[in-house]
């Protein structure tokens, strides 16, 4: 530590001793999502008549994942007279990125796992962008060696160390021991299991699992009461699987269905010719490399700062209402004309712009995150393992970080940018998104700093700027009988000339999901179109 670097840690020493970091102003500023342009639909600010009209042949309304998986699926099938309309001022959804000068980030989705044979859409998207390369002689795929996550992969803050691994392994008795051992023994027996339709138990995509009502039960109680009913209570099993869930599903285990929290253990089964079984695919930017090779095939055909109005069938096709708000307020409305319409939005924005859907017996439940990306003149050092891609902290309430410049193939950066995520959970998610919208940006980075500072006790001196985005509806979160019950059903039911795609329909937020959505859903639109 030079002098320069002792003086700052001394400066803000006192903060973190208490928590805070009040008496620091950190450049940066809150700067997503476009909550109050959303907000002009629910609050029915959105009366003004159409100044023009215009016509397409197909509208997709959404601009993530699925909405540029069906864009690319109608091109790769002929059909280039099509419109993507976006919200936000970039496409992806929840696999947008940023970029400044040290590196480009993630904003939210920062890997996928490697697809199993279930997933061949994926697998074909992959062998199209070059990430499955060739496959051995036993036909297993060989993946793109830059893309895939580099070593070290996972690390864990615990006991005042980093030790390699999510999974507590440091200081467990031998009690906690067998209950590890067994609850990895019972997840590798589902992993394997298949039902009496013959299907996988747990697959990816959700709906190529088996559909035997005696595994179907599972998701008729929490993933806690299950672990509950195993006998496994020892506290470091329990926060790995709570942490899990909060991770993939933005719930506690007390808040996700079982079968849901079984599913993240049991249904990955990779056949990699060239990488372990638990390495994931990942780039600096995250998923949002995946989401800009999929806008490739709507370029020029997207349009953002969109927010539909209203979707109404017609005589002459499908009226479709669109408010510019490029402002960030209301503006100029336009009516288009289409022959078909790609719903790619979450459901809850669905019931409110197409008039005759009908109220949904179980509504989705959303969860909303907070992401930020803190840009670091260095990581500062802490005890234990080097530096790893993901990075956790034992305990805590945040999610822990991903570091943007580990894939780096230069030799490493002092320079970094690490992307904090947190899921809001233990209360309910409306109110937790009141909750979110009222805090300043200085009482983020307030969160941030306490929820690292196990590890990293001087964070506050390395920041050079914080910016954080808020996701008021992160993500679908798989409760007790959604996976099974009727409601997914029904919001999987195209009613033509309206097609569905989203992730939401799955019940999980997976890209994987949400691709394979809008691939089925601009099939069912072509067919219709003949």
């Amino acid at each position: 530590m030079n002098r320069r670097r002792f003086i700052q840690v001394s400066a803000v020493a006192p903060a973190l001793m208490l928590g805070s970091c009040r008496n620091q102003v950190v450049p940066g500023s809150i700067i997503g999502a476009a909550h109050r342009a959303g907000h002009l639909l629910r609050d029915g600010k959105t009366s003004a008549a159409p100044s023009k009209t215009a016509k397409t042949d197909v509208l997709i309304l959404g601009g993530g994942v699925a909405g540029l998986a069906a864009a690319r699926q109608l091109a790769r099938r002929g059909i280039t007279d099509f419109l993507v309309l976006e919200l936000e001022s970039q496409s992806g959804g929840n696999s947008q990125g940023g970029r400044n000068s040290v590196s480009a980030y993630p904003w939210g989705a920062h890997y996928v796992t490697l697809p199993g044979p279930d997933c061949h859409e994926v697998r074909e998207l992959f062998e199209e962008l070059g990430l499955i390369a060739g496959h051995d002689a036993a036909g297993r795929p060989i993946y793109d060696e830059l893309a895939l996550c580099a070593d070290p992969q996972e690390r864990l803050f615990i006991h005042g160390q980093w030790q390699e691994g999510i999974a507590p392994s440091a200081g467990l008795t031998s009690d906690e021991q067998r209950q590890f051992r067994e609850f990895r023994e019972e997840m590798s027996r589902w992993s394997e299991t298949k039902g009496a339709d013959g299907r996988p138990a747990f697959t990816i995509p959700v709906d190529r699992s088996s559909r035997d009502p005696t595994i179907l039960e599972l998701d008729q109680l929490t993933m806690a009461a299950w672990m509950d009913a195993k006998g496994w209570t020892c506290e470091p099993l329990r926060w790995q699987v709570d942490y899990s869930c909060r991770d993939d599903f933005g719930g506690g285990e007390d808040e996700v269905s079982a079968w849901a929290g079984i599913h993240y253990f049991a249904s990955r089964r990779p056949d990699a010719a060239n990488a372990d079984h638990d390495t994931v695919l990942t780039w600096p930017e995250g998923n949002a490399w995946l989401a800009e090779r999929l806008a490739e095939s709507a370029k020029g055909r997207i349009r953002n700062h969109a927010l539909v109005l209203n979707v109404t069938e017609q005589s002459s096709g499908v009226q479709v209402d669109v408010m510019n708000t490029t402002d960030g307020h209301g503006g100029e409305i336009m009516r288009f004309v289409c022959r078909a319409v790609v719903c790619a939005m979450p459901r809850f924005i669905a019931q409110r712009i197409i008039s005759n859907l009908k109220p949904l017996d179980q509504p989705p439940v959303y969860s909303p995150w907070v992401v930020a990306n803190l840009a670091l003149d260095e990581l500062p050092p802490s005890p234990g393992e080097l530096p790893a891609w993901d990075n956790v902290v034992y305990g805590g309430p945040s999610l822990g970080y991903v570091n943007a410049t580990h894939q780096n193939l230069t030799a490493v950066p002092r320079e970094t940018v690490i992307t904090h995520y947190e899921a809001l959970c233990g209360s309910p998610p409306a109110r937790l998104r009141e909750w979110m919208l009222t805090q300043t940006h200085a009482q983020w980075c307030d969160r941030i700093f306490s929820a690292l500072a196990a590890p990293h006790p001087d964070l506050a001196a390395h920041v050079q700027n914080i910016d954080v985005w808020l996701w008021g509806h992160g993500m679908v979160r798989p409760t007790p009988g959604f996976i099974s019950g009727t409601t997914r059903t029904v919001m999987q039911q195209h009613q033509p000339p309206v097609f569905f795609a989203h992730s939401d329909m799955s019940g999980v937020s997976l890209f994987e999901e949400a691709f394979t959505r809008g691939t089925q859903a601009a099939d069912a639109a072509i067919r219709f179109l003949g």
